[in-house]
């Protein structure tokens, strides 16, 4: 497998719908579909801002999320968050897949209370990969290249766009019901509105790229107070607001001092730090080392 370079960069469903060295099945600004991509062979850290689901078909690739190594091979599929870091990426030469990317928004749209799920597996179970095997792997491949037949032979004809979307409501129904097969995942009794705020926090919290911030901005964009929101969040998780956010926040911090050769200061910059001495003290006291000597451990 083949290393490839330490250049960061940003990879947004514009950037990869306008990249020369992507091939786009289709993109409507909330949607990309890609048959291959060859941007990455340039990036060996790359911050995905959107939601992505990728299908294996051939040969193998390996990287860190978020400082935790996964690994794809043939007939698996990743799904990724979004924000989700990549880095120490590797492609073996004959790698291939079909990807999907989309927004939070349409993604939201597409899976209303299913979404309780999806933030299950991503944020707290963080199960990025599947195997898929058999019928299951037939059902995704058709299920992608009948997306790309209605794509490519319905030319600009009348409810287009609701038939891809309705389509692809469908796939992302059986992935979440593939999800929920291999985890033993059960929902919780329904709590209405306690829930739905934990999911929105979530949700908030992962598609934040700064999340270096405080209980009370996050219940602000929330619109309930600080107090409500870690109750919530402790009833739901056992986790504080907070514990949440510097969970978070501890996993940007040993990805880009570990993997990346940003400077300090960048990274300081990065994640939303005010200086380096802010940045070093909340280093040390959530890691019990500079930033230096975790970057160096």
């Amino acid at each position: 497998m083949e290393q490839l370079k330490n250049v960061p960069q940003s990879l947004t469903l514009e950037a990869i719908a306008s990249d020369e060295n992507v091939t786009v099945g289709y993109s409507d600004g909330d949607i990309v579909i890609i048959d291959s991509v060859k941007m990455l062979a340039d990036a060996n850290v790359a911050r995905v801002n959107t939601h992505l689901v990728a299908l294996a078909l051939e040969g193998r690739a390996q990287a860190l999320v978020q400082g935790r190594r996964i690994e794809i091979a043939k007939n698996q599929v990743v799904v990724l968050p979004p924000n989700a870091v990549l880095g120490n990426l590797m492609l073996s030469p004959d790698f291939e897949f079909k990807a999907l990317l989309i927004s939070s928004h349409m993604l939201q749209s597409f899976l209303r209370e299913k979404m309780a799920l999806w933030n299950e597996m991503m944020y707290v179970r963080h199960l990025h990969v599947l195997n898929i095997e058999g019928s299951d792997f037939d059902f995704f491949y058709h299920f992608y290249e009948m997306l790309l037949m209605c794509v490519n032979n319905n030319g600009s004809a009348p409810y287009k766009t609701e038939i891809i979307q309705s389509l692809l409501r469908s796939g992302f129904l059986g992935l979440c019901s593939k999800m929920q097969t291999v985890s033993g995942y059960e929902p919780a009794p329904p709590h209405p509105t306690v829930n739905a705020l934990f999911q929105r926090f979530l949700s908030l919290l992962g598609n934040t790229e700064v999340k270096h911030r405080t209980v009370d901005w996050y219940a602000s964009e929330l619109c309930v107070s600080a107090k409500y929101l870690s109750s919530v969040c402790k009833k739901n998780s056992g986790k504080t607001a907070n514990e949440w956010i510097t969970e978070q926040v501890m996993e940007d911090i040993r990805y880009y001092l570990k993997n990346t050769d940003l400077s300090l200061k960048q990274v300081c910059h990065q994640l939303g730090f005010p200086n380096t001495s802010f940045f070093g003290k909340y280093v040390r006291e959530h890691f019990g080392k500079t930033p230096l000597q975790l970057r160096k451990s």
